[in-house]
């Protein structure tokens, strides 16, 4: 077995809290060198590398003296905003000693959910990496809110890897890979070297058990795995603490748990709405919408719905869902929930006389739509 990261030209890299904090006790600048190296190392041989680290609230921690991660969101976002001048500038230094140009990009699940703001963002990236610039990631912690949180910095990571069409995501961590049961509790637990992400058992296989100072355990990566997997993206998880791992990755050398998936690259459009995190309510679709999007790739219409849920407006994304409550789409709708309600299970034809007006024949047309397979949900 080959490294897959051997052939890929551009790759996502994330790394944890617990990799570049030295376990919380503030930033571990050895570690930082030390993968500021390899990424060079990997510049040097044509690829092009965006960085999504961890490491601001954990850094705000120590430089706070605080020796437990708080609660209270205001806290959360007061240690980000300390911690983030410090991450930064240690990254800036170590990419420096390499002569190498780093940028920072702090994002917010609102600037991925925004069609403007996608847009905005990823052509950003892709100006800063055919300017051959390093881009560093992380969660704008300091003022994001509960509600548009992405949860950790591995869905982070997963959801640029769609948003610039990259071949691989390596998430570096603390352990060395996906185990068969965790190996923090289980002796018996085997490293599995490559596997499907979209077999279902390797998720019964993660724990969702964190470190200390971070948010996600195996099971977010799992999913941050097969989100990636939805623009075509391969995954590989590998312990952080194993040396020279990304340039020995690049050398074609197999390390940690490579997961492959069969999908095959989508449209960036269609990439924006599977990755919608928040959507704005759920549309019900009979048995014969479902067959006509999933089998017979057509639009969705106002006579196959039989209920909506949430208040949602045109133009925003919404779940369609089967009558068993599975999602089976995505996409943006073409009226609100009101104007949706009224004119369910009617014939297109009858829009303009229920409404008074006919923006669209569509509830939501095939191209602002996306099929998708259930999601797992964490614990």
């Amino acid at each position: 077995m080959q490294s897959i990261l051997k052939q890929s030209r551009r790759i996502v890299i994330k790394v944890g809290s617990s990799l570049v904090t030295n376990q919380g006790q503030g930033l571990d600048h050895t570690t930082l060198t030390c993968l500021a190296e390899q990424i060079a190392k990997l510049k040097q041989a044509k690829k092009e590398v965006v960085l999504v680290s961890s490491g601001a609230i954990a850094e705000g921690m120590q430089r706070l003296s605080w020796k437990k991660r708080p609660h209270a969101l205001y806290k959360l976002q007061a240690a980000a905003a300390v911690g983030q001048m410090g991450l930064i500038q240690a990254y800036e230094s170590c990419f420096r000693d390499y002569e190498l140009q780093t940028a920072q990009l702090l994002l917010t699940h609102e600037d991925l959910s925004n069609r403007k703001r996608y847009l905005n963002a990823r052509s950003t990236l892709t100006t800063l990496l055919s300017m051959n610039v390093v881009p560093i990631i992380n969660e704008n912690d300091s003022i994001a809110t509960e509600e548009i949180r992405f949860g950790d910095n591995d869905t982070l990571a997963a959801l640029v890897t769609n948003l610039i069409e990259a071949d691989v995501l390596v998430i570096l961590t603390d352990q060395a890979g996906l185990f068969t049961a965790d190996p923090r509790i289980d002796a018996q637990a085997k490293l599995l070297n490559e596997a499907m992400v979209e077999d279902p058992t390797i998720e019964l296989m993660a724990s969702d058990v964190g470190s200390i100072v971070g948010r996600g355990g195996m099971l977010t990566k799992i999913i941050a795995a097969k989100r990636a997997a939805r623009s075509g993206a391969h995954t590989i998880i590998a312990s952080g603490h194993e040396a020279n791992v990304l340039v020995r990755l690049v050398q074609g050398e197999a390390i940690g748990t490579q997961l492959m998936t069969k999908t095959l690259k989508v449209a960036a459009r269609k990439q924006w709405l599977a990755n919608h995190l928040q959507t704005h309510g759920k549309i019900t679709l009979d048995e014969g919408a479902v067959k006509a999007l999933t089998v017979e790739g057509k639009s969705l219409l106002p006579i196959g719905v039989t209920n909506t849920t949430g208040n949602f407006e045109r133009g925003e994304v919404v779940n369609c869902i089967d009558l068993e409550g599975r999602e089976i789409a995505r996409g943006l709708v073409n009226y609100s929930a009101m104007e949706t309600q009224k004119i369910l299970r009617c014939p297109s034809s009858k829009i303009e006389s229920i409404l008074g007006y006919v923006d669209e024949l569509e509830l939501i047309h095939r191209n602002n739509l996306v099929l998708l397979e259930t999601l797992p949900k964490a614990k």
